[in-house]
């Protein structure tokens, strides 16, 4: 074997169509696009949602709402959550931080403790907001309650 005898498999190479070569080669003339119209000329894109002239979808449907954006989006965190992270973390405190380290939030969220489950251990909780429930719950095992 040498480089010069090199070849590709039988059949794995094609020649590409030669469009516009005369009307002997059968793809002369219109060149495969048909008479005239916009489609047949070069440098023709169709516009995105174009509809032929027919008033486009996202024209059809009407507009609605609004999106404030002061709007805080809170992230929810409950009680058995907290739980469950100070009994894998063996925690005294829990921060923006834990949460953040372990997955519960992102690095961004604002977060929000909600009442739902029980806590069973005395931990002190750092958070943007609390629900009075979550603070009940975590001042009643004498943890304390620290709002960002």
């Amino acid at each position: 074997m040498k480089l010069n005898t090199l070849k590709p498999a039988k059949g794995s190479v094609k020649s590409n169509k030669r469009l516009g070569r005369g009307q002997g080669s059968g793809r002369g003339g219109t060149s495969t696009k048909g008479h005239k119209g916009a489609k047949s000329r070069s440098g023709y894109s169709r516009k995105f949602g174009f509809e032929g002239g027919q008033m486009p979808l996202q024209r059809r449907v009407p507009k609605f709402g609004f999106k404030r954006p002061q709007k805080v989006v809170y992230k929810p965190v409950n009680l058995d959550i907290l739980q469950q992270l100070v009994d894998k973390t063996k925690a005294k405190a829990v921060d923006i931080n834990l949460l953040t380290d372990n997955g519960i939030i992102g690095k961004r969220d604002v977060v929000k403790v909600l009442g739902r489950g029980e806590l069973k251990t005395k931990v002190d909780v750092t958070a943007h907001k609390f629900s009075t429930s979550a603070i009940e719950a975590i001042e009643k095992l004498g943890g304390k309650v620290t709002t960002l």
